[in-house]
């Protein structure tokens, strides 16, 4: 169970404070049932979500485990899917998506990346699948790297490049 103030990745959403854990009051919530309230870092709002919830959750990387993911970064391999269907290119990059796995994450984008590249030397451009998967592979991989690091998420490239430059 964690605990209130500590920092998650909460599913899809991506990295959220505990602000309470506790019973609601609210109609929809189950009696008996204790919830986490959390702050989503980087959005606005709240979640609520039991406890023993299913939805996918960790605690976030720490700043060691965000400086050896980035140091990793050159030597995780990426795998280009191929696939004009765009319901099955987007349950592919789900899967990443889903997972919560920094490295996965990392491995989505570069893939993404070097498919634009081979896209431009023929002369075309991403389909929308790739793009919107890519922008939220990036985001969430920039949002906890950002907590774990102590810098906003728009300064994480830099450092990602600084770091590897060193």
């Amino acid at each position: 169970m964690y605990q209130v103030g500590q920092r998650i990745v909460y599913g899809s959403v991506g990295v959220c404070e505990i602000e309470a854990i506790g019973p609601l009051e609210m109609q929809e919530a189950k009696k008996g049932v204790d919830y986490y309230t959390m702050a989503p870092v980087y959005q606005v709002g709240k979640i609520f979500a039991p406890v023993d919830t299913a939805v996918y959750t960790r605690p976030v990387l720490t700043r060691e485990q965000a400086l050896e993911l980035i140091r990793q970064i050159p030597s995780l391999e990426e795998k280009i899917y191929e696939n004009s269907n765009p319901r099955l290119l987007n349950e592919h990059y789900q899967t990443y998506l889903k997972s919560g796995d920094c490295r996965d994450l990392v491995r989505l984008i570069r893939a993404i990346y070097k498919k634009a590249k081979r896209a431009e030397e023929k002369g075309r451009h991403l389909g929308q699948v790739d793009e919107r998967s890519r922008k939220r592979a990036e985001e969430m991989l920039h949002n906890e790297l950002a907590c774990a690091l102590d810098i906003l998420p728009e300064e994480v490239p830099g450092f990602i490049a600084r770091t590897l430059e060193a």
